[in-house]
């Protein structure tokens, strides 16, 4: 256990924030999700939708750390591929 005042805040912050990243970062899974989902049943309407939620999602938590921008990047491109092939 932390024995300065400061050390302990920090225990408490990290927690705090590690269970808020935990859950932005499950939340963007559940969004690539619907549009692996989507293109997999073969609804491009569908897909296009859930992109576009999933795009602006994953930009969210990359803005705030919780992925790295070019994984973002990455995964939003890989996503945008497999709608277009639709």
């Amino acid at each position: 256990m932390a024995n300065h005042k400061s050390a302990r805040t920090r225990i408490n912050r990290n927690h705090k924030r590690s269970v808020i990243n935990g859950a932005r970062r499950s939340r963007v899974r559940t969004f690539v999700k619907k549009v692996i989902a989507a293109v997999l049943s073969g609804d491009k309407e569908a897909a296009s939708t859930a992109l576009k939620v999933a795009e602006s999602e994953m930009m969210r938590a990359a803005q705030k750390g919780v992925f790295h921008k070019n994984k973002a990047s990455r995964t939003i491109s890989r996503l945008n591929q497999k709608v277009k092939a639709l």
